[in-house]
């Protein structure tokens, strides 16, 4: 049985990297700057998915230099494995959201069920309007029942099986400094 660190390594190995961190430091100033635009006078809260949102989220507040509040939500589809199943919610925001104008920031925008699950959770609980934001937008088709794009994009990529940056690969590599990919010949 291989050791995490050969295991890890030999991922590394057959990967490449998508986006560098200067790279996504750009996609985070711009994304910044687009939601200060928009809401740097909604007094928002905004509303981390983690655990895949939580680098993103860190990054993106150091440039939010407007009044908001923060608080996280913590639903999965995924618990660890490469396919998203049904989605399970472990932490619901201490946060009122009622009569709030909220921003729900996602590592990734993929077939995009969780991200509306948490919106229509948000809708549900009262908040006056719903904004999302997400580090990824997979150019993919989406999910039968999902017909909205994220507010707030950072990079796009193709279709494939992302990590790094908050992402994870079964549960690691989310401390990675950039967006990676197994490459295609490897897949």
């Amino acid at each position: 049985m291989q050791n995490i660190n050969e295991k890890i390594q030999a991922i590394l190995a057959k990967s490449e990297c998508l986006y560098h961190f200067s790279e996504l430091e750009i996609a985070l100033d711009h994304m910044a700057d687009a939601i200060t635009e928009k809401l740097q006078n909604s007094n928002p809260l905004i509303l981390c998915v983690m655990i895949g949102a939580l680098i993103p989220t860190g990054h993106l507040l150091t440039r939010l230099n407007f009044p908001l509040e923060v608080d996280y939500i913590h639903a999965t589809r995924y618990r660890g494995s490469m396919r998203g199943g049904d989605l399970h919610w472990l932490v619901e925001p201490r946060t009122q959201l009622k009569d709030r104008t909220v921003l729900v920031v996602d590592d990734v925008m993929d077939g995009g069920l969780t991200l509306a699950a948490i919106m229509d959770y948000c809708q549900q609980n009262g908040a006056k309007k719903v904004y999302t934001a997400v580090m990824v937008d997979k150019k993919r088709e989406r999910e039968p029942g999902v017909h909205f794009e994220p507010d707030f994009i950072g990079i796009q990529t193709e279709n494939r099986y992302l990590y790094g940056f908050g992402l994870d690969y079964e549960e690691y590599l989310r401390n990675l400094p950039g967006i990676y990919a197994v490459k295609e010949d490897q897949e």
